[in-house]
């Protein structure tokens, strides 16, 4: 079953992804990645980092002739900023130059000091950067891929950013995609975008941050994904633990979760029906496609809400670590509003989920066989 690994500090020589558990035959494109790469990058908001953050490539192995072996797939992104930083992150034996002791709030800074008995908030925050998802997103492509040998899709849009929300009701389509992410804050509905551009200019004028609300949706799901047997195995529990890996994601909510707790138990589900051409199905998508940890097959639907992001240009109150004297927080390069770009990782990590109970479920060491059991678990319950 697929397990990722990643290592490398935001401004080190690059990131690391080793991914193992992949059938063998998946198809593997270096060019796409490359783009699924680049819309982690995408929104309104970013900083100047992301021009400047160009994601080169190097495949080490589990790929040939652009399909994976079955063995471990390993890939670097070299990081184009490394020679600034080379004396400053040397992994030889020496001394910082300048030490970070006025630890930011919101950041992983003063626990992660205080975990690995630290002074230089550097030691934490290199690693606990969102940089790391750029890592994440090579497991997140590969996932994807192995899920459109299953007639899977997963796919991404925000909700809202800030005080500006979009008008429940239309849900985009793979077929979508294109146009939420040439949206510059990657909405689905057209009518918020602009007013959605103007909260993070304004925030930007303030000199503030702000956060937002992003849709991950799968089409495609067979029912029974995951399972009710064990806590662990739970599909919806699975994913709000991948989502809240995610750099300042702070809520999941699956379906209509927090809605549904204010109404009343006959409005709160998804009623079942049957016809001949169908079959089983459901007229709502309440529970968010999910019925005790499993999935009911069908549309998967999860939001994750996203906290304004930590670092402000107005620095906020903190203690210097050294001489235990109030200050300011120090300012790391970092962005507006990366809402749009959580969005994508926010894909990313649904659809590892899924791949992987995927394989729980259907195992296979090569594509083929994945395929055919999964084909053959489609034709029995369209018996049932």
């Amino acid at each position: 079953m697929l397990r990722f690994l990643t290592a490398g500090e935001s401004h080190g020589p690059g990131l690391v992804t080793i991914v193992e558990g992949l059938p063998s035959g998946l198809p593997f494109d270096a060019v796409a990645l490359g783009d699924e790469l680049a819309r982690r990058r995408l929104g309104f908001g970013r900083g100047r980092r992301m021009q400047i953050e160009r994601d080169e490539l190097e495949i080490l192995g589990g790929v040939r002739f652009g399909h994976t072996l079955g063995s471990p797939v390993a890939v670097v992104i070299r990081n184009t900023e490394w020679p600034r930083w080379r004396e400053e992150m040397s992994p030889e034996p020496g001394a910082a130059h300048t030490t970070l002791t006025s630890p930011r709030p919101g950041h992983a800074d003063l626990p992660g000091m205080q975990k690995y008995d630290t002074r230089d908030a550097r030691d934490i925050l290199e690693r606990s950067s969102a940089r790391e998802t750029a890592a994440r997103t090579i497991a997140g492509y590969l996932a994807k891929t192995l899920l459109r040998q299953v007639g899977i899709e997963v796919i991404s849009h925000v909700v809202a950013i800030g005080a500006v929300t979009a008008v429940d009701g239309a849900v985009p389509s793979p077929d979508d995609l294109d146009r939420i992410d040439n949206s510059p804050v990657r909405a689905f509905d057209p009518e918020v975008e602009a007013a959605m551009i103007a909260q993070i200019e304004t925030a930007k004028r303030e000199r503030d941050t702000l956060g937002g609300v992003v849709e991950v949706l799968g089409f495609g799901l067979p029912p029974g994904l995951g399972s009710h047997v064990h806590w662990d195995r739970r599909l919806d529990a699975r994913l709000a633990e991948a989502l809240m890996s995610i750099q300042a994601i702070k809520g999941v909510e699956v379906g209509d979760g927090f809605t549904s707790a204010a109404r009343r138990g006959s409005e709160a589900h998804d009623e079942i029906y049957h016809d001949n051409d169908t079959g089983f199905h459901r007229m709502t998508t309440r529970a968010g496609g999910t019925e005790g940890g499993m999935s009911i097959g069908g549309l998967l639907r999860v939001r994750a809400a996203m906290k304004p992001i930590s670092t402000v240009l107005q620095p906020l109150d903190t203690v210097d670590v050294a001489t235990k004297e109030p200050g300011k927080a120090f300012y790391e390069r970092s962005d507006v509003c990366a809402v749009p770009a959580a969005g994508v990782v926010a894909e990313q990590m649904v659809a590892i989920v899924l791949a992987q109970e995927v394989q729980r479920k259907f195992g296979g060491d090569t594509v083929g066989d994945l395929v055919a059991a999964v084909a053959a678990y489609l034709k029995r319950l369209s018996t049932f």
